[in-house]
């Protein structure tokens, strides 16, 4: 009779733990909003499995009316769970874009933002994908005061090129959104370019880093001087200051680099 009275209190604390569990579960499932005028931005992120969660869900609402409810393609940005969402005109067209900013997990990698605008003459919503690869995330700025936001980032391309993660650097990389499309536009702030690859050069000659990171800096280094037209000039003073004994092999390597990125011409 004892053993069967613990068997019993037994299975009743395994079946409320399993019923806290999904309790758990239930109230981890939540919603984010954004808004911005009449448009409202609601994503719903399911219960997680893991990390990640399951079934999330975008709902659009423009002037109180239910406009777009659909999944959020999860496979077309690797998404696990959600860094931010926001309501907002990226282009000046006084139409707001909705912006959702995605994770995929892992040690860095990958965010990615997915960009809803609204097409007055479909009267639907359409997204776009970005990548922005490993690590920190973009910061969205007007540069030059036009009232034309810039997605302000770096050539995630650079990551583990010439060193390990950790001793990575990049080169400026500045987006702008118009009407669907991403452009890059880092060719348009000169001075923003110019003060990044000054950062750089300081960087390499005030700490003289080891081979590794030093191939690092005067990659992004060299790579910003193309952005600014200033590539004849840029070969010159890193060759001046890499004397390591790998060097003509560093130079060939970053020559073919910075071709396949299309920062040579």
């Amino acid at each position: 009779m004892k053993v069967r009275s613990i068997f019993s209190l037994i299975t009743s604390l395994a079946i409320l733990g399993a019923a806290s569990c999904f309790l758990e579960g239930v109230a981890k499932a939540e919603t984010q909003t954004a808004e911005s005028g009449n448009v409202r931005a609601e994503v719903s992120l399911g219960r997680r499995s893991g990390l990640c969660s399951q079934n999330p869900r975008l709902r659009l609402v423009r002037k109180g009316q239910t406009v777009f409810n659909e999944d959020i393609p999860k496979k077309e940005v690797g998404y696990c769970w959600l860094l931010d969402i926001q309501v907002r005109d990226l282009d000046k067209d006084n139409e707001p874009e909705i912006i959702l900013d995605v994770f995929s997990g892992g040690a860095h990698c990958c965010t990615s933002s997915l960009i809803y605008r609204y097409d007055a003459r479909t009267q639907k919503y359409t997204a776009i994908a970005h990548r922005w690869g490993n690590g920190e995330r973009y910061s969205i700025e007007d540069i030059n005061r036009d009232g034309y936001v810039e997605f302000v980032f770096r050539d995630d391309r650079f990551a583990y090129k010439f060193a390990s993660y950790g001793g990575s650097y990049y080169p400026l990389q500045i987006w702008q959104y118009s009407q669907g499309k991403m452009t890059n536009v880092t060719h348009r702030y000169p001075q923003a370019v110019k003060n990044h690859a000054a950062q750089l050069w300081q960087k390499y000659i005030t700490t003289k880093p080891q081979s590794e990171v030093g191939r690092a800096i005067l990659a992004a280094y060299l790579a910003d001087k193309y952005s600014l037209g200033e590539g004849e000039d840029g070969w010159r003073r890193v060759q001046e200051v890499y004397k390591e004994s790998d060097r003509s092999q560093f130079f060939t390597q970053l020559r073919k680099f910075l071709g396949e990125t299309g920062y040579i011409r």
